[in-house]
């Protein structure tokens, strides 16, 4: 009897798996596992395009090929879907983000051993992998490792700093966290680095709490081509292609709708794609992105109102719901049980729901399905390549009595 057992599909944390239950890491469906522990790459067994990958922590699947990682992102959104009792009627095709595609980054930065090392943290680990390359954020992006380096290189002593970087309309956002300047010297040198590299804004945050630095112009994200302001921070989906696919699926499943509730809206955006024939209220507990979309919607003359509210303490009731044609919510990772609650009881007709956990996403749903709505579709989304991280769009139906 042989002892070779066949990878057969990716688990949650991207184990490979086998029929035996057992997991086996860096390896793809159809990899054998032969008796001596030794791996025979198998047809979906990709080689990584990342000299880090293995030991750097924000990739975890490069060893998959597409074919592979879209089924990793389906089987990740529908079992989850499954394990509450949901059943979509449509399972809609997977989209993944492409490489060099994702506009925003938290990296690290120390002094190790008198050099600057910046990069995402090893995988369970805090040391920093010294990015050398990187395939998933934009380029714009990763052009600025080099010259954060050189510029932390000029600095003496032990730091460890967080930076932030955001692709904007104007260019990149950068916000960095533990950097203190001392002297007119260390000043122009942050000065440089932000003229020099075309920085759209500097945010430091010195330990009294963030602060503009530098920015010349006002920066703008622009959800649905409309121009908003961007606080500093503020959430924005991590690659553009995956908002935009996003958004179409919002504006796809509500098309016809003329009274819109968009909530945990943010910055507007699905308020703006969904906006022009549609009044969108947006409801938003952050006070800078609430007042960033009504700012958008008053300079674009958009029929968006920006509502400011805490819906996890305070959710819109079921009675005030039930004036809408259609709600769209997209919460946080936690998820939304008490707004969920209070819309199975509101009787609205269609509901988007744009999830990043589809743990809590199946947790919440589960409550629309007992109220007697239908999952109409779903649609598995992969937006952070080569992440374990996934999302999700899927589409609730109330039926007329």
């Amino acid at each position: 009897m042989s002892d070779i057992e066949i990878i057969e599909r990716v688990a949650a944390k991207g184990d490979g798996v086998t029929a035996t239950g057992r997991h086996i890491p860096m390896t793809a469906p159809g990899d054998r596992v032969m008796p001596d522990g030794t791996i025979e790459p198998g047809p979906h067994h990709a080689a990584p395009p990342c000299r880090h990958f293995g030991i750097c922590g924000g990739c975890q699947l490069q060893h998959l090929d597409d074919e592979a990682l879209s089924q990793f992102v389906h089987d990740r959104v529908v079992h989850a879907a499954r394990g509450q009792g949901l059943e979509p009627e449509i399972v809609g095709g997977t989209h993944l983000s492409p490489p060099l595609s994702r506009r925003r980054a938290s990296l690290k930065a120390v002094n190790g051993g008198g050099r600057p090392l910046i990069g995402f943290r090893e995988a369970g680990s805090h040391k920093i992998v010294d990015l050398r390359e990187c395939h998933i954020l934009v380029p714009e992006l990763f052009a600025l490792v080099a010259p954060l380096r050189a510029m932390l290189a000029k600095r003496k002593g032990k730091y460890a700093l967080e930076i932030e970087l955001v692709l904007t309309d104007q260019g990149v956002d950068c916000a960095i966290k533990g950097l203190s300047l001392e002297g007119l010297e260390q000043t122009e040198a942050v000065l440089d680095f932000c003229r020099d590299n075309g920085i759209a804004r500097m945010t430091l945050d010195q330990g009294y709490g963030p602060e503009a630095f530098w920015e010349p112009d006002p920066v703008t994200v622009s959800p649905g081509g409309v121009p908003v302001p961007y606080p500093a921070g503020a959430f924005l989906q991590a690659t553009r292609d995956g908002e935009d696919v996003l958004a179409a699926a919002a504006r796809e499943w509500l098309e016809g709708a003329r009274v819109i509730a968009d909530l945990f809206a943010g910055l507007g955006t699905f308020a703006f794609v969904l906006a022009d024939p549609a009044r969108v209220l947006a409801a938003e507990a952050a006070r800078d992105a609430h007042l960033a979309c009504q700012q958008g919607a008053a300079r674009n003359r958009k029929p968006v109102k920006s509502f400011h509210r805490d819906l996890f303490r305070n959710p819109l009731r079921a009675e005030d719901l039930g004036r809408f044609d259609g709600v769209v919510l997209d919460p946080p990772r936690a998820g939304a049980r008490e707004q969920v609650a209070q819309l199975a009881q509101s009787g609205v007709e269609r509901i988007v729901y744009i999830s990043c956990n589809p743990s809590s996403w199946a947790r919440d749903c589960k409550t629309l399905i007992e109220a007697g709505y239908r999952l109409k579709e779903l649609r598995p989304v992969g937006q952070f390549r080569w992440s374990t991280h996934v999302e999700l769009a899927s589409f609730f139906i109330k039926d007329s009595d």
